[in-house]
């Protein structure tokens, strides 16, 4: 598999990601009240997260979007 996501974009993702992971554990907000919520933001945190350290974005190649340069 090739990378299709760039520096500015992996960066975006791991920082959101990171964000997304931690607001339910730390209860930033009330966001730890709901289970389901925060373990769907607990999610989607690990898939940015993932997709930032491998470079490759399977939505991205589904749509044949690259933003690498």
């Amino acid at each position: 598999m090739y990378s299709n996501v760039g520096r500015i974009d992996r960066l975006f993702r791991l920082v959101i990601g990171a964000a997304l992971i931690a607001a339910p554990l730390i209860n930033f907000m009330g966001l730890g009240t709901s289970a389901t919520l925060s373990y769907l933001m607990i999610a989607i945190g690990v898939i940015l997260g993932a997709t930032a350290v491998f470079g490759i974005c399977p939505l991205y190649r589904l749509i044949g979007v690259s933003t690498k340069s």
